[in-house]
């Protein structure tokens, strides 16, 4: 078969034409940002080359000298970025060149915003530096041979970024890959040699992998040299920056090397580079992104940082060296001591990498916390893109659990609005006189949380409660059990216990009430029937007739949601009706003779209860009928 008969010309999907016009249109104002993905993506290939020939020298192919080169051809109008390292195979270049990585691009997609600004932002995370090429050209093309394949297995691709794009079987002598970018006619700023020097000088100044650019020649040296082949020299430093003390290396070069292994546009919130020495030798530089990646909470995305062992890429995505509540972290770890042969089976029982691991969550929770305490504001900015996963941690990493604890940021009774600012420490300072627990409920929203009526009694006794509405609160209080020695209690489980802050008189007067009062609760109990486990007088309820509780053991009736939410089943449980005694409704209620109108006021009142606390009623349209009902007859009464 000719190579001819292998050329084919393919469709993009319609969210890879998406994707492509957001590239071209958003990052326009920051275009010299496509050399740096461009050179990034060569470094990637060269060290993943560097790392399959430890196991298989053959693929270097009699050429061990890697290297990156950028040329431009002033005459076509085009500029080359070409490497030596791993290469493509054909299959290859129309899975990672041709889908841009198909299997996120939906999900992608639903993240943006419309806000261009914003959007431009997540385009890095989302791993698509390759085609920031088409800010600056209007043809790319693209020739790849996979290490280790004979010539004769060369693949070719070639588009104009507008919706399709053409692949061929080509002869390449050489492995690796050469990007050629065909300029616009207004960007031809890029065919000078200072211009990409300074470029490559401020992006890619830190790849390890030497950048080459040809010689600059001027007057009589360019004369006499100009049919002679060009001569290349190093333009990058080309050493890793990790290595460098850091004594010499300046904020903006950490920046830069962020964005190099994040894809990240934007600068880090904060970062830590550290040698650490003895029976375990390893560098760390480890970065935290001011914004959350779009794929944070995929849970098929792998989250990691990159392994080298003595300079040498090993992998990325090393999970095994933070704890998965840490997955936002970027950044390097380059070990002296593990095999360079190493393995993602023999990460997972190394006992050198949970001596890593364990340095690396203790790093990183001391950069939190001396952010949180120098910086609020900045703290209360990382809490709102991290909070969620940092609350994953308690039942992950017991060690840790006090101080993440401390770490974690609340809404409370004790400030308004949703934002969650409020410290358990600070908590703790705020602590009434004679208590001994911390306070919280969770519920399925901010507001459902703050208006519950389970908080009555705490808003009149001044006792402050953590209102809890994420989704992992509920995981998160069933690890988190107590702080420096207080337990945290939940409002809406079990009898209420309110230790020396409960008022005698007042229990004493609730406790003769219920006395009081027996028959109409074996009423309320008989026409709920298999709805409650039972009925009771309320401690908790000041101003709300009803509520429900269920047992200090039980599953929470949130908890019960988010599980029906999800498509889990959640265990049957009864709860606990608790009523005002001094309300109004219950006083009428108490006072009705008509077994059928009883019946239906207690279902109601069973009803509202459940909506109270944000519950979903399993019989909406009886509801509607009763409260109908009721409406009525007091319409006709008052008539």
């Amino acid at each position: 078969m000719t190579v001819e008969a292998h050329k084919e010309t393919l469709e993009f999907k319609a969210e890879v034409s998406q994707v492509l016009d957001l590239v071209i249109r958003s990052l326009y104002s920051n275009k010299e940002i496509f050399l740096r993905e461009l050179v990034s993506n060569a470094s990637d290939a060269a060290e993943k080359l560097r790392f399959e020939a430890l196991s298989d020298d053959g693929l270097y192919e009699g050429d061990s000298e890697l290297r990156i080169r950028v040329t431009v051809d002033r005459d076509a109008g085009t500029l080359t970025v070409s490497d030596n390292g791993i290469g493509l195979s054909r299959q290859e270049v129309m899975e990672t060149i041709g889908s841009i990585a198909s299997s996120g691009t939906r999900r992608f997609l639903e993240n943006l915003s419309g806000d261009q600004a914003k959007d431009s932002k997540l385009i890095g995370q989302f791993g698509v530096g390759f085609y920031s090429a088409f800010i600056v050209a209007d043809k790319v093309t693209l020739v790849s041979r996979r290490a280790g394949l004979a010539a004769d297995h060369g693949a070719r691709w070639e588009s104009d970024g507008r919706g399709s794009y053409s692949l061929e079987t080509v002869e390449k002598a050489d492995r690796g890959t050469s990007v050629t970018l065909h300029l616009k006619e207004d960007e031809k700023e890029f065919l000078d040699s200072w211009r990409l020097r300074s470029i490559i000088g401020k992006f890619s100044d830190h790849v390890s992998i030497p950048v080459e650019m040809a010689k600059e020649a001027y007057g009589e040296e360019a004369e006499e040299k100009k049919d002679a082949p060009p001569e290349f020299e190093q333009v990058n430093r080309g050493t890793a920056l990790w290595m460098r003390n850091k004594s010499e290396i300046s904020e903006e070069e950490y920046h830069d090397f962020y964005k190099h292994v994040s894809h990240d546009f934007e600068v880090p919130l904060a970062y830590a580079h550290n040698r650490v020495e003895g029976t375990n030798e390893y560098t760390t530089l480890l970065y935290v992104p001011k914004k959350a990646p779009w794929d944070l909470w995929d849970r098929d995305q792998k989250h990691g940082v990159k392994l080298y062992v003595r300079r040498v890429f090993i992998m990325d995505e090393a999970d095994k060296l933070m704890p998965h509540y840490l997955r936002f972290v970027k950044g390097i770890v380059d070990s002296d001591d593990l095999p360079l042969n190493v393995s993602r089976e023999i990460l997972q029982h190394n006992r050198k990498i949970d001596t890593i691991r364990q340095a690396n969550t203790k790093r990183i929770l001391g950069l939190l916390e001396t952010m949180a305490k120098d910086d609020a504001e900045k703290y209360g900015g990382f809490w709102d893109e991290f909070g969620k996963v940092l609350k994953e941690g308690p039942a992950e990493d017991f060690a840790n659990k006090e101080r993440l604890a401390g770490l974690m940021r609340f809404s409370t009774t004790h400030s308004e609005g949703t934002e969650q600012r409020e410290s358990l420490d600070g908590y703790l300072e705020r602590m009434k006189e004679g208590q001994d627990k911390i306070y919280y409920i969770t519920a399925d929203s901010p507001a459902a949380a703050r208006h519950s009526p389970h908080l009555e009694v705490f808003r009149k006794k001044g006792v402050e409660v953590l209102l809890l509405s994420d989704r992992v609160d509920e995981w998160l209080v069933s690890h988190l059990t107590e702080y420096k020695g207080k337990s945290l209690q939940s409002v809406a489980k079990g009898d209420l216990d309110l230790g020396d802050l409960a008022d005698k008189d007042e229990q004493e007067a609730k406790e003769k009430a219920a006395a009081e009062h027996g028959s109409l609760i074996e009423h309320l109990k008989k026409s709920l029937g298999e709805r409650v486990e039972e009925v009771r007088p309320s401690t908790r309820l000041v101003d709300s007739p009803a509520c429900l509780v269920v047992g200090e053991t039980d599953m929470s009736a949130n908890l019960a949601r988010v599980l029906k939410a999800v498509g889990q089943d959640a265990p049957a449980t009864k709860p606990t009706l608790e009523v005002n005694l001094d309300h109004p409704l219950v006083k009428r209620l108490e006072a009705e003779t008509d077994d059928s109108r009883f019946e239906d006021l207690s279902l109601v009142l069973f009803d509202q209860a459940q909506l109270a606390e944000g519950g979903q009623l399993d019989d909406p349209a009886a509801f509607v009928g009763r409260l109908n009902k009721l409406m009525l007859n007091m319409m006709m009464a008052g008539g």
